[in-house]
C-alpha cells in the first residue's frame, strides 16, 4: 500500500491544487502537515468524500510564538486517533491505530523549528521517542517534517541543528537538544526501528525534501518504521514542489506491506 506524507506550508490559496493531486494519488495512507485552523475542514471534507476516514489534531486558533498548524492523517481504513502524552503543542502530534492493518500505528508529527520557545523542538521529539521506545506488539511508523538533520554523512551518522555548519556542538543548545534531535532519526534502531528512505537508498545518495530559494537544502521529511513493516520503495516527489510549486516540501511516498518482523 502507498503512503502519502506531506508538509503542505500552510498554503489555504493553493488547497484545491493540493487536494485535486492527493486525491488522484489515491494512497491508502495519508499523513498531512501544516494544516490550519481555517484549512482542515476543507481538506477533511475533501478526503470524506475520497472515500478516507480523517482525524486532525486538536488546534488552538492561535498559537503565542507560532501559526496554528496541525496535523491530518486520513486512511481507506477506520482507525482510532490520540494524542502523544507530553507533547508541548498537541496540535503537532498525532497517533492512530487501524485494527483491520494488524493494528498498523501511525504517528504523525511536525516538529517545531528550533527558535520556537520553551524547547518546543525538543520536548517534541522527546515525548515521542519516548511513546515509540516503550515497545508495542503491533507495527508502527513515525513519519512527516522532523526539521532535522542538518546534515547526514555516509557513514549513517547525522548532524543536528543543534551544531553549527562544522559539526561542533552549540553551548546554547548543548547536549539535550542534541540527543532529542537525534532520537527519532537514528536511536530508535536499536527498538528494531529504521529510516525507510536509507534502508531503501543507502547513505551514498544526497536528497533534500526542503530547499533555499537560492539552492541548498534539507532533508527533513521522514519515515521511520518498525520491524513489522516492509518498505519496497521511498522516494520524494519533488514536482509537486519544484514543478507545480505547491508547497516548500516535497512528498515523500512509500510502497509498504506489513507483515511478520520484516526487519
Amino acid at each position: 500500500m502507498v503512503l502519502l506524507c506531506w508538509n503542505l506550508a500552510g498554503r489555504r490559496s493553493r488547497l484545491d491544487e493540493q487536494a485535486d493531486v492527493v486525491r488522484a494519488l489515491a494512497a491508502e495512507l495519508v499523513c498531512l502537515q501544516e494544516v490550519t485552523p481555517v484549512s482542515a475542514p476543507e481538506w477533511v471534507a475533501r478526503l470524506e468524500q475520497a472515500g478516507y476516514h480523517v482525524a486532525v489534531a486538536e488546534m488552538p486558533l492561535r498559537r503565542a510564538g507560532s501559526r496554528a498548524l496541525g496535523v491530518l492523517t486520513a486512511a481507506r481504513a477506520p482507525f482510532a486517533a490520540a494524542a502523544v502524552t507530553g507533547v508541548p503543542w498537541p496540535e503537532r502530534v498525532l497517533t492512530t491505530r487501524l485494527p483491520r492493518l494488524g493494528g498498523l500505528e501511525i504517528v504523525n508529527v511536525h516538529s517545531p523549528v528550533s527558535p520556537k520557545p520553551d524547547l518546543a523542538k525538543v520536548r517534541t521529539h522527546e515525548a515521542v521517542f519516548a511513546h515509540l521506545a516503550a515497545g508495542a506488539r503491533h507495527p508502527r511508523l513515525v513519519c512527516g517534517d522532523l526539521n532535522t538533520p542538518r546534515r547526514e554523512h555516509r557513514d549513517g551518522t547525522v548532524w543536528t541543528f543543534a551544531r553549527t555548519r562544522t559539526g561542533r556542538l552549540r553551548p546554547d543548545r548543548g547536549e539535550r537538544w542534541d540527543a532529542a534531535e537525534t532520537a527519532l532519526i537514528r536511536g530508535l534502531e536499536p527498538h528494531g526501528y529504521r529510516d525507510a528512505f536509507r534502508a531503501v537508498h543507502g547513505y551514498e545518495l544526497k536528497e533534500v525534501s526542503w530547499e533555499w530559494p537560492g539552492g541548498g537544502g534539507y532533508r527533513l521529511d521522514h519515515l521511520i518504521v518498525s520491524s513489522g513493516i516492509r518498505v519496497t520503495d521511498c522516494r520524494y516527489g519533488h514536482a509537486w514542489r519544484r514543478e507545480l510549486g505547491l508547497s516548500d516540501h516535497s512528498p515523500l511516498l512509500a510502497d509498504i506491506e506489513l507483515g511478520e518482523e520484516c526487519g
